[in-house]
């Protein structure tokens, strides 16, 4: 065979293997680099700042604007609009599912008139005297500690909202405006110290906390020298069981207490209740039952039962239960109601405060104006009857209002009564009255 023709063939051969191997590269999948792994999120990726307004106004025919619509508090003013909150919260909670150590924290400023009865003792309680004044809601480190038990321990340092109650200060997380007997006067508001969770098995925590009283801080107090902070010399403990999980994710039960003394130690406090306040306990208790019997229905109900060992001999006591129902008719309404009947057995708690100092002043035992419902100061007691219902109205907003994330319309109608033939509303003249309200709450 001549060159030129071995050249041709093997030209052909190298061709047609090209064309066969090129064919069969095309039928084989194509190779993919192997994924790049994502980045692990961020510690502060689930840090968030949020705004809260929330503005309102009750209605009582009974009285001029500016009365005192007895036996409220953050709904005290009668006829007169309020801006109740201002709020500012910087906080990155902690993963309690972690299974390594995790951090976190909360900041809650609040500006507004309810800020007049959730003040900490000792901290801007008199800085401001008029009706819109400055409040540290919260301000918190906690931690996440994936020891002991099978869901670790969560441990919270600083100064906190309480463990009782169905209601709370924040305003968007209530079903109402107004708010019941139990948080008004069974429950505290706030406390500063340690609190502890430890999550024993996904339907059983136990919380445990020592704390300074009740709304109080840091400081202990002295009849000759003052209260920087507490309003006596005693600690307290809060804590309580928590069950979770129950029918399914659909039933929670919350039982917790708080005990200590939390009479003033001044002479005031000390003439006020015959007692030595440092050693003289009280007792708040409380239990909420959620039930989410639908997607749309979930009824709640808060037990309440509070003791102080002082001021009788046997003490003095309250006692009551609050039922809600909430209805969610669709994704922008909701219908809620409450049903509450609270018991002041001997006319002790149950109160109004006109000024704006009074409800602190009551704390710290000075003197003040507030006052009872009529015989109060003889330990009669009153039984309290209130009916509420309300919407929860959420309407959609415009992608045009970027920072404006959503708002709340709440109108009530409320209805209290004493149900013992006394007259402790409309400053003693009545047995019941008939309230008209709501508010509007602007989330940012």
């Amino acid at each position: 065979m001549k060159l030129r023709n071995l050249v041709a063939v093997l030209g052909g051969l190298f061709l047609g293997c090209m064309a066969a191997g090129s064919a069969i590269a095309a039928d084989l999948p194509a190779t993919k680099s192997p994924p790049v792994p994502a980045a692990p999120p961020s510690w502060w990726s689930t840090f968030t700042i949020n705004g809260v307004i929330d503005a309102g106004i009750t209605f009582n025919p009974g009285l001029s604007a500016g009365g005192n619509n007895f036996g409220s508090l953050f709904t005290d003013k009668a006829n007169e609009p309020l801006l109740n909150q201002m709020s500012l919260i910087a906080q990155r909670p902690i993963d309690s599912n972690a299974k390594t150590v995790d951090f976190g924290f909360k900041l809650q400023l609040m500006y507004g008139s309810d800020a007049r009865y959730t003040h900490f003792l000792g901290e801007c309680d008199y800085c401001i005297s008029n009706i819109n004044q400055f409040d540290v809601v919260e301000a918190w480190g906690a931690a996440h500690l994936p020891y002991v038990f099978g869901g670790g321990i969560d441990v919270k340092v600083g100064q906190f909202v309480t463990l009782l109650g169905a209601e709370v200060i924040n305003a968007p997380d209530n079903l109402f405006y107004s708010h019941s007997y139990i948080f008004n006067f069974g429950v505290p508001l706030k406390d500063t110290g340690v609190m502890t969770v430890a999550h024993i098995t996904p339907m059983v925590d136990v919380y445990a906390g020592a704390v300074t009283g009740v709304n109080t801080s840091i400081g202990w107090n002295s009849p000759a020298f003052g209260d920087p902070g507490d309003n006596n010399n005693a600690g307290a403990f809060e804590g309580g069981i928590g069950l979770n999980n129950l029918l399914n994710g659909n039933l929670t039960v919350l039982a917790t207490t708080n005990i200590g003394p939390e009479n003033p130690n001044t002479p005031l406090g000390i003439a006020a209740c015959a007692c030595n306040p440092n050693t003289t306990y009280r007792y708040l208790n409380d239990m909420v039952i959620t039930w989410k019997a639908t997607d749309k229905l979930t009824f709640i109900t808060d037990a309440n039962y509070i003791h102080d060992d002082g001021y009788l001999p046997g003490g003095v006591s309250g006692y009551g239960v609050a039922q809600y129902a909430s209805y969610a008719l669709n994704d922008w309404l909701k219908i809620n109601g409450r049903a509450e009947i609270w018991r002041d057995n001997n006319g002790f708690f149950v109160a109004a405060f006109p000024g704006n100092f009074d409800y602190v002043n009551t704390e710290h035992g000075y003197p003040s104006g507030a006052y009872g419902a009529p015989g109060a100061a003889n330990f009669q007691g009153n039984t309290y009857l209130e009916l509420t219902a309300g919407l929860n109205i959420t309407p959609v907003l415009p992608k045009s209002l970027p920072y404006l994330k959503g708002i709340i319309f709440r109108p009530e109608i409320r209805y209290d009564s004493s149900l013992n033939n006394t007259t402790p509303f409309d400053y003693g003249t009545k047995s019941s009255q008939f309230t008209f309200g709501g508010d509007l709450i602007a989330k940012f």
